[in-house]
């Protein structure tokens, strides 16, 4: 057995599934061998857009919907191993995160729900499949999330600096490793999701590439005060958020007093939402003095110009680089921590950061699907 493990990450901006083979010879030492992404068809990712925009659906719909997204990943785990040089029997273990329709981890029922059947992909591969990795936190009163600080830590923590990892998907969250302190990670709002969904409203595109159309326009500070007041922004973490309260709707709604504004001054404003809810999130954080502060950002958001101009400019006495300039692929980050935290669920490590999801004990995290 090679230590070979598959991570299969689909997130909340539903663009591909992202796929890696990683080799684990130990908990800490983990190697990138091959990646690959896989576009979800435009008719699978249209029906979990509307599931998640309209928050109600029939059992029937939602079965079929978990049965496609089973049946895709599994067809993409399999193209992406077909193109490989290693043989498939030498892959201890899948893991797969699937893909998120719903989050809610408070109130007096919590939940989450991550779907895409993992007996398929199983049965498809002919490998040990682990899913449904939140769940166990929240049964042991977490949020859920984020589950990736864990990895964070396992590869990019350095004694001799104060970092932050920022991943900015279609949510942002961060990962403070500051020395000798407790680890911390949260969600701090929304990453690209809400610029997506507004560049496809206006001009029919899927996503603002370079960030080009933003730059044409002007922040708005009366709209991104009033986006800012948002409750969850002065929540304290432990948090976590999705498309269940950032979404189009909510947009919608906040600008309903805004409608003089032009389109891409609205863009540009909502760029610097992303940029400026994540930097007062990190003002708030203790770093340790005389070490150097590095912001390592990785995600879809570290390749928008000016989502990372902004954090430059807001972040003075912070480096701003990409995770991949201290090697780690920004693009694979999650993936890859999803074929760890199945290497950790084989071996009955714990995963759950307590300090960081608000969970009662560390646990190992996935179920384990033959």
């Amino acid at each position: 057995m090679q230590n070979l493990y598959v991570g299969v990450m689909s997130g909340t901006s539903m663009d591909g599934v992202d796929l890696v083979l990683v080799q684990i010879d130990n908990q800490t030492q983990i190697k990138l061998l091959h990646s690959g992404c896989y576009k979800i068809p435009t008719e699978i990712r249209e029906r979990l857009l509307q599931l998640c925009s309209s928050k109600a659906t029939s059992l029937q719909n939602l079965g079929e919907i978990d049965h496609q997204l089973g049946h895709l990943f599994a067809d993409s785990i399999n193209h992406f191993l077909d193109a490989l040089p290693q043989d498939r029997s030498q892959i201890s273990a899948i893991g797969c995160h699937g893909q998120t329709i719903y989050h809610a981890p408070t109130g007096q029922y919590p939940f989450t729900m991550q779907i895409g059947d993992a007996n398929i992909i199983a049965a498809k591969t002919g490998i040990t499949t682990i899913a449904d990795f939140r769940r166990k936190d929240l049964a042991y009163g977490g949020q859920g999330a984020p589950l990736v600080p864990a990895f964070h830590k396992t590869v990019l923590l350095d004694p001799d600096k104060n970092r932050i990892v920022l991943n900015i998907g279609g949510i942002s969250n961060i990962t403070a490793l500051i020395p000798d302190m407790p680890l911390t990670g949260f969600d701090t709002g929304p990453g690209n999701l809400l610029l997506d969904g507004f560049i496809h409203q206006q001009l029919g595109k899927p996503y603002d590439k370079d960030a080009l159309w933003a730059k044409t326009g002007t922040i708005n500070g009366d709209l991104l005060n009033h986006l800012l007041a948002e409750s969850f922004f002065k929540k304290p973490a432990p948090k976590s958020s999705g498309r269940e309260l950032f979404n189009m709707a909510w947009l919608q709604q906040k600008l309903s007093t805004f409608d003089h504004l032009k389109a891409a001054d609205i863009q540009a404003t909502l760029v610097e939402l992303t940029a400026s809810s994540i930097c007062k999130e990190l003002a708030k954080l203790p770093t340790v003095p005389n070490l150097a502060c590095e912001l390592l950002v990785c995600g879809g958001g570290a390749k928008n110009p000016l989502i990372m101009e902004r954090l430059a400019m807001l972040l003075p006495n912070w480096r701003v680089l990409t995770t991949d300039s201290v090697g780690i692929s920004g693009d694979y980050m999650e993936a890859m921590a999803f074929a760890w935290l199945a290497y950790c669920r084989l071996k009955q490590i714990p995963t759950n950061i307590p300090e960081v999801t608000g969970a009662s004990q560390a646990v190992s995290l996935g179920v384990i699907y033959q």
